[in-house]
């Protein structure tokens, strides 16, 4: 017996001598990644790491490891990088280094590299090429996106009017009508928001895994070419699920804000009666004139850190970083959080205050630390329709209604419900009363 506990105990030794070895040879391999918490072997710092709030597990380890670190999901390494310096040296600085997509398992067997948002390499630079002429062409930037945007939230606003003041979620109301703005810039029309079509349309966008499956049945016709059936498919379906579930959700988070605030949405009502009136649709050129709002906006945008983690990226080459070595395909985390929460740029960043981008007398302050689009070559390719979308869509809707809530403002909770990745408001009602 005395002979078998000490086989064991030497046995034990050796499994652990091993584990070890094997955590110190990932430290020491291709590359001098940069430092971070010690990793085990097989499982890396799963055990370490609070996947239902990765945000928290990213702030405790930059604070003990320094704004660049690395963090191993199994054997796999990722370099995150936290604060403003860090994110802008590799995003803007190194834009092209750090311009490959991070591998996501489950996105890659769905997609398989197609479309716009995963893709690497040639494929993305032909389809993001092709994906921002065609917007252009079909009036980014120009009077004839904002005209639609205009009309869709005419329409938005009739079906509030609907509701007669009884309460409702403005979820699905929000997502068929960027929905709507998306439909009219791909196929060149809007839908009846009771269209059977459209309704199946919404379903496909938010159970998007069915709506995959459609799209990887065609060969390709010509191996040298990116604008194959799935590439041109699955870029389709990029756009709509970045364009509509990103931006519905930040209305919808923004509503709920303005029911805990009801003072914001008044100094909104008091900008939209002097600027705009009540006789003609809000449009682009009134946001100049509108910093309270127009630092509303922006304040949401930072407040909700939709997509705190941001999205993965990768290095395209072996990559001399500080004074590190990142191996070539190293998936890389910019960690937006830490960027839209820095305190020195926003004092008390977790309270919601217009004010962190208004100066003293009252004008718009622009700030190099808002990056919720992410930044560099990878920046979102939607970014100029959500900012024309945001503004249009919320001002005609307090142009015509005041925000009213179930409940005393008071006890709205604004804290989120969060994925890995995502972050989510809680389902709450509301009504609209005229103005």
């Amino acid at each position: 017996m005395e002979l078998l506990g000490t086989t064991t105990l030497l046995l034990l030794i050796c499994v652990s001598c091993l584990f070890f070895f094997s955590a110190w040879r990932k430290r020491s391999g291709r590359g001098k990644l940069p430092p971070g918490p010690l990793a085990f072997p097989i499982i890396g710092n799963v055990l370490q790491l609070n996947l239902r709030d990765m945000s928290q597990s990213l702030h405790k380890l930059s604070v003990k490891h320094g704004p660049v670190f690395t963090i191993y999901f199994g054997s796999k390494p990722i370099v995150v990088l936290s604060g403003y310096a860090a994110v802008k040296e590799a995003l803007i600085d190194h834009g092209q280094e750090f311009s490959g997509r991070g591998a996501l398992p489950l996105v890659n067997k769905i997609g398989k590299g197609r479309g716009i948002i995963f893709s690497n390499g040639e494929r993305w630079k032909q389809l993001r090429r092709f994906a921002l002429t065609n917007l252009r062409n079909f009036g980014m930037g120009k009077k004839s996106i904002e005209l639609r945007i205009q009309e869709e939230a005419r329409f938005l606003v009739e079906r509030l009017r609907n509701t007669q003041g009884r309460p409702f979620d403005p979820a699905v109301f929000l997502s068929h009508a960027i929905s709507n703005i998306i439909c009219s810039v791909v196929f060149g029309d809007r839908f009846d928001y009771e269209d059977k079509k459209f309704l199946t349309l919404i379903h496909l966008i938010m159970e998007n895994n069915k709506l995959f499956g459609f799209f990887l049945v065609q060969e390709r016709q010509n191996d040298q070419s990116e604008f194959t059936t799935e590439n041109l498919a699955r870029s389709t379906v990029d756009l709509f699920l970045a364009g509509t579930n990103t931006t519905s959700t930040t209305l919808r988070y923004g509503f709920l804000i303005l029911l805990k605030y009801p003072h914001i949405e008044e100094k909104i009502h008091e900008e939209i009666d002097r600027v705009i009136g009540r006789g003609r649709s809000p449009c682009m050129a009134d946001r100049s004139q509108m910093p309270f709002t127009d630092a509303v906006l922006h304040e949401m945008q930072r407040f909700i850190n939709l997509v705190p983690l941001g999205v993965p990226h990768a290095v395209t080459k072996d990559v001399h970083f500080r004074q590190y070595l990142i191996p070539k395909g190293t998936t890389v985390f910019p960690f937006l959080e830490s960027v839209l929460y820095d305190s020195k740029e926003f004092p008390n960043p977790e309270q919601f205050n217009p004010g962190h981008f208004l100066d003293e007398n009252g004008a718009f302050k622009k700030s190099d630390f808002f990056i919720p689009f992410s930044a560099g070559k990878r920046i979102c390719v939607g970014e100029g329709l959500a900012r024309i979308e945001l503004f249009l869509v919320l001002t005609t809707i307090l142009q015509n209604f005041t925000l009213k809530p179930l409940m005393d403002p008071k006890d709205i909770d604004l804290t989120t419900l969060r994925s890995f990745a995502l972050l989510f408001p809680k389902p709450c009602q509301l009504c609209v009363v005229p103005r």
